[in-house]
């Protein structure tokens, strides 16, 4: 059977392997119709996890773990590079031939491109594994600060449900997030391997981080306006969704501003962006 494409065009991409050609996004809505809400569990076994295990190491020594530390910042980053290279074409060429409206309320980032599907399903499936971030913080008794964690679990909350609902502004949200991980376990990578990069690097990943923030808003506040004058069918994005994603990127926005103020403007702070890596995204 083949399937109509709403805009069919020659594949951008100079090379399509296998398994990003073969992938259909059927059966992977229908797992997370499925599963979704099990992220709920996920997050609540998360959280017992990470405070237990910091109230377990409140007397001990934290444990140093360089070599799984690089292993693990180094496939985040890998994998987050490959990820961006992989759909933000389909976005760039999206927004140059058929505009912002295509862009935030067309899924043809998943339907119609089996790359970008395919590695946006792995961008979903990989907020759960990337929980793993907090583990070592813990372990190694590193500053465990309310960004990081709240970060991670409504991210991989509001994901799931995304894709349960195969929203179509996900397609920014998903190809900004692999293009500040790829830098942000980068600098991870390169920290654990003993490099210290200066302090423009960090603080110039936490700026992408906000700017990524204040993009999310945007495109929720775009988003909202074209389903308000197109009516429901003009946009695939329900007006929860909207709702929940910019609640959760406007407390990003803020939550982030505070970050960068305390890490790189407040002279009083404490401590140092260099010792209060939150590992955000």
């Amino acid at each position: 059977m083949v399937r109509l494409m709403m805009h069919p065009e020659p594949s951008n991409y100079s090379y399509v392997f296998d398994f990003e050609e073969n992938f259909h996004y059927e059966w992977t809505r229908q797992w997370m119709t499925e599963n979704w809400t099990n992220g709920f569990y996920y997050c609540t076994i998360y959280a017992m996890l990470v405070f237990g295990l910091r109230r377990m190491m409140r007397d001990r020594a934290g444990f140093r773990l360089k070599g799984l530390l690089v292993l693990w910042n180094t496939m985040l980053a890998t994998f987050s590079l490959v990820g961006f290279a992989r759909t933000a074409p389909e976005l760039f060429r999206v927004l140059n031939k058929y505009g912002l409206h295509h862009s935030v309320c067309v899924t043809s980032y998943v339907e119609d491109d089996p790359v970008s599907g395919f590695w946006s399903w792995l961008f979903v499936l990989s907020k759960l594994p990337e929980l793993g971030d907090t583990i070592f913080i813990v372990l190694r008794k590193q500053p465990l600060i309310f960004l990081h964690w709240y970060h991670h679990i409504t991210v991989l909350l509001y994901t799931w449900f995304s894709y349960m609902e195969f929203t179509s502004s996900a397609r920014w949200f998903i190809v900004m997030n692999y293009s500040v991980h790829s830098m942000m376990y980068t600098y991870y990578a390169a920290r654990a391997m003993g490099y210290r990069p200066p302090k423009q690097v960090s603080m110039f990943i936490t700026a992408s981080q906000l700017t990524q923030m204040l993009v999310g808003c945007f495109i929720n506040y775009t988003t909202y306006g074209y389903l308000k004058t197109g009516g429901p069918h003009s946009c695939r994005v329900s007006k929860l969704n909207i709702t929940l994603s910019s609640t959760m990127y406007f407390s990003y926005l803020l939550l982030f501003a505070r970050f960068f103020y305390n890490a790189y403007l407040n002279k009083g702070a404490r401590v140092s962006s260099s010792k209060k890596s939150s590992k955000q995204h």
